[in-house]
Parts: C-alpha cells; structure tokens; sequence
C-alpha cells in the first residue's frame, strides 16, 4: 500500500481538523514511538525464528554427520 503525496495531504487534513493543532504534534510523537516499538518487537521475533532455524540446520547436520561413523562402528567390532 503506497500512499502518494496527495493522499497523504489528505490524511494529515483530516488529523488536523479532528484533533487540532495543538494535539497533532503529541499525536505524531506517539505514533512515531509506537512504529518504533513495533518494528523493535517484529525485529526480535525474526532473530528468534532465525536462531532457531539456525539450531535446527545444525542438528540436521550433526546427524548427517553421525550416521556415517554409527554405519562404521560395527565393522571396526569384527
């Protein structure tokens, strides 16, 4: 969803006429801060999908590994 120029004229018209001009900047703080800590929340979430796919990928590995060495164990016993 891209907003234009115009529309986003627009969108700050009808902010000012509902909320006033002395409201607006505190209003825009706000909303600023709450990107913000959305975006920081959204962040963290996708490091911790990644560590765990990380996790995961070396565990597959790790057995992958394995398999070979456990296929050779009882050859070495003979």
């Amino acid at each position: 969803m891209n907003l234009g120029m115009p529309e986003i004229l627009i969108i700050l018209l009808i902010a000012l006429l509902l909320f006033g001009p002395r409201k607006l900047p505190e209003l825009g703080r706000s909303l600023g801060q709450s990107i913000r800590e959305f975006q920081r929340g959204v962040r963290n979430v996708r490091e911790e999908f990644e560590k765990a796919a990380d996790v995961k990928e070396f565990k597959e590995i790790k057995e992958e590994l394995s398999k070979p060495l456990e296929e050779k164990k009882p050859e070495a016993k003979s």
